[in-house]
C-alpha cells in the first residue's frame, strides 16, 4: 500500500488545530488507521513515513501515528522517520503513537532495545493491563484483559529512559508503553482492526483524552474548503473540463465544481466502447433530468477499441485507456477554444483517496516498503505530456465520505447509492483482449441479468459492488441435448465500507440457481457460471 505525497495535501490541511498525521511504514492496515480516526470525527492524513521533513512544513498535527510495517527495524534499509522528526513533533506539541513497527521504531530511536522475539506473535492474542493508572487505558484497569490483533516477530526488550510498560501479552511480551511527559505512546498490536474489539476505544481515548483533540471534522467544512480552493485556483475568466463517467465520484466532483464556478464548467461523457448495458442512455438521462448538468456526449468507442486490440496485459490496458481519455479531452478543449475563444486550462477528475493510496509509492522510499497495487487510469495512467492541469476535489476522501458530500450537494439518493464502476470500464472485466470475439456483448448481457436480479431481490443497497467477469477460457457443456464448447463467466459481489478491504457477499442458494439458469438460457455463448468468493485482501475488487 502506498500513501499520498505531501504535495497532494491541501494548503489548509495543517491550519486546523485537530489534525492527525499518519506516517505510513507499509502496513496493509495503515489506511484503516486513517479511516478509524475520521470515523471519530477527526481529520487524518496519511503520508509517507520516509518523506523528507521539509514536505511536512506548515503542518501542525496534534497527534502523529507511526504505522506498522512488514520490516524489522534491524533490516538493512528498514524505513525510518526523517531526521529531525521527533523535534518537529515536539515543537508542534504533538503526541506520538507508535503502532507495531511504529512502536519499535520509536523505542529504538530513543535508545531502547528491540530484538527478535523468542516466540512470534501473530493473530488473536490476549493482553493484560499491568499499570494501575495509564493514559491509554485509564484508572483501575490493572489486571483486566482484552483480545487484540498481533502481527510481529520482533519485540521491545528494553525501554528508553522515562517510559513505563502499561500492558503485556499473555506470553509476557511488552504490548503497550507510554511516556506521558514527552508525549510518547506505543501499542505493539493493531487497535484499528476489527479483530481488536476494544481498539477503537483505545484510539478514542488517545485522541480525545490524551491529545485533547476535538471531533470537529465535518463534510460541510470539507465542501466549503474545496469550493474556496477551486475558486482561488481557477481564475475568474478560466474554463474547466470535467470528465464524467456516470459514477458517484465524478458526478459529485462535477456538482461541487459547478457550485464553485458555474457555467464555466464543461462536462464530457465519453462512450469508450467499454460501458455496461445501455449505460450511455441511462446516464445521459440522469444528468439531464436530475442533475441539470451541461454534458456533451462523445462517442470515441472505435478510437478506444482499436487501440486496445490485441492487448492482454492489465496495466497496458489501463495506460492506453488513460492516454485515450486525455486525447479525447484535449480534442474537446480545442473545440471549446474555437467556440468560446479561450482554451480550458483544467480537467476535473473524481479521484478518491484509495486511488491515490493504491497508485502512489511513498516519496523517498524507493519502493522499499510499499508496492503499487495497480495504476488507476485517472492516477497512474495519465501521460506525462498532458496539457490540462488537474483538479481533484475528492482526492482526500473515501467513498462513503463522497456519498455524504453528494448528499449535502443534493445529488439524488438513487444516484449516490450506485455501485462503483471502474474508470477503465469493462476492459478490466474482460480478461485478456477486450476486442476478441463478442466478449464485451456477452459480458454486458450477463452483467445486466446479475445486477437486475440483485435489484429485484432488494439486495442492491446491501451490496457494495456486484458485477460479472468474462473469463478467457472455454468449457464443455450440454445445452439443448447437444455438446457445447462455450465461454465461462464469473460473478462477484462484495460488501465493504470504502473499497480498501472487502468480503464476498453470501447469496441464498435459490438466488444463485435462478441467476445461473437465466444467464445460461438467455446469453448465447455461455455454458458455465462461477462465483468469486475471495475477500480483499488477498484479492482486489476487480480481476484486473
Amino acid at each position: 500500500m502506498g500513501s499520498a505525497s505531501a504535495s497532494s495535501l491541501p494548503t489548509s490541511a495543517g491550519a486546523g488545530e485537530n489534525l492527525v498525521l499518519i506516517l505510513d511504514y507499509g502496513s496493509q492496515y495503515t489506511h484503516l488507521i486513517t479511516r478509524r480516526v475520521r470515523q471519530l470525527g477527526v481529520l487524518s492524513l496519511c503520508v509517507s513515513g520516509t518523506a523528507p521533513l521539509s514536505s511536512l512544513a506548515g503542518l501542525r498535527p496534534r497527534a502523529v501515528i507511526l504505522s506498522g510495517g512488514p520490516h524489522s527495524v534491524h533490516a538493512p534499509g528498514a524505513p525510518s522517520f526523517p531526521e529531525g522528526f521527533l523535534d518537529f513533533a515536539a515543537d508542534a506539541g504533538a503526541h506520538v503513537l507508535g503502532v507495531c513497527y511504529g512502536m519499535q521504531l520509536l523505542v529504538q530511536s530513543l535508545g531502547g532495545a528491540v530484538e527478535a522475539g523468542e516466540r512470534q506473535e501473530y493473530g488473536d492474542m490476549e493482553v493484560e493491563v499491568t499499570a494501575p493508572s495509564s493514559a491509554l487505558y485509564g484508572e483501575g484497569e490493572a489486571g483486566k484483559r482484552q483480545t487484540v490483533w498481533m502481527s510481529h516477530g520482533d519485540e521491545v526488550v528494553r525501554l528508553p529512559e522515562g517510559f513505563k510498560v502499561v500492558s503485556r501479552s499473555v506470553q509476557g511480551a511488552i504490548a503497550s508503553i507510554e511516556h506521558q511527559e514527552k508525549r510518547y505512546y506505543g501499542l505493539q498490536y493493531h487497535p484499528e482492526v476489527t479483530h481488536s474489539p476494544q481498539g477503537m476505544e483505545t484510539l478514542r481515548r488517545f485522541l480525545f483524552d490524551v491529545c485533547g483533540i476535538k471531533a470537529d471534522w465535518k463534510m460541510q467544512d470539507v465542501l466549503d474548503e474545496e469550493i474556496k480552493t477551486i475558486q482561488s485556483m481557477v481564475g475568474p475568466d478560466e474554463h474547466v473540463i470535467c470528465a464524467l463517467s456516470g459514477g458517484v465520484d465524478s458526478t459529485v466532483a462535477a456538482t461541487l465544481v459547478h457550485n464553485a464556478i458555474g457555467d464555466r464548467l464543461h462536462c464530457v461523457f465519453v462512450d469508450n466502447g467499454l460501458l455496461r448495458y445501455k449505460e450511455k442512455e441511462r446516464v445521459m438521462s440522469t444528468f439531464d433530468s436530475d442533475l441539470h448538468l451541461p454534458v456533451t456526449c462523445i462517442d470515441a468507442s472505435e478510437q478506444f477499441l482499436s487501440n486496445l486490440k490485441g492487448v492482454k496485459d492489465p496495466e497496458k490496458k489501463r495506460k492506453i485507456i488513460g492516454r485515450e481519455f486525455i486525447a479525447v479531452f484535449d480534442e474537446f478543449a480545442q473545440m471549446l477554444e474555437k467556440k468560446i475563444g479561450k482554451r480550458p486550462e483544467y480537467l476535473v477528475q473524481g479521484t478518491l483517496y484509495p486511488d491515490v493510496i493504491e497508485s502512489c509509492p511513498p516519496p523517498g522510499s524507493g519502493r522499499t516498503h510499499s508496492h503499487t497495487i495497480k495504476s488507476h487510469h485517472n492516477v497512474g495512467g495519465l501521460p506525462e505530456g498532458m496539457k490540462l492541469k488537474l483538479i481533484e476535489p475528492l482526492k482526500l476522501l473515501f467513498k462513503d465520505e463522497v456519498r455524504k458530500l453528494g448528499s449535502i450537494l443534493n445529488v439524488p439518493e438513487s444516484f449516490l447509492k450506485r455501485h462503483p464502476f471502474p474508470g477503465p470500464g469493462l476492459a478490466v472485466r474482460v480478461l485478456g483482449d477486450v476486442t476478441e470475439g463478442n466478449a464485451l456483448e456477452v459480458l454486458r448481457q450477463v452483467d445486466e441479468i446479475f445486477v437486475q436480479a440483485i435489484k429485484d431481490a432488494g439486495l442492491y443497497d446491501t451490496i457494495w459492488q456486484a458485477f460479472a467477469v468474462f473469463l478467457p477460457v472455454q468449457t464443455v457443456g450440454v445445452q439443448g441435448d447437444q455438446r457445447t464448447h462455450s465461454n465461462a463467466v464469473a460473478l462477484r459481489a462484495i460488501t465493504s465500507e470504502d473499497g480498501m478491504t472487502a468480503d464476498w457477499y453470501y447469496f441464498e442458494r435459490q438466488f444463485l440457481v435462478d441467476v445461473v439458469k437465466t444467464i445460461c438460457n438467455n446469453v448465447r455463448g455461455v455454458n458455465r457460471v462461477c462465483q468469486d468468493i475471495t475477500s480483499k485482501p488477498p484479492a482486489t475488487v476487480e480481476w484486473e
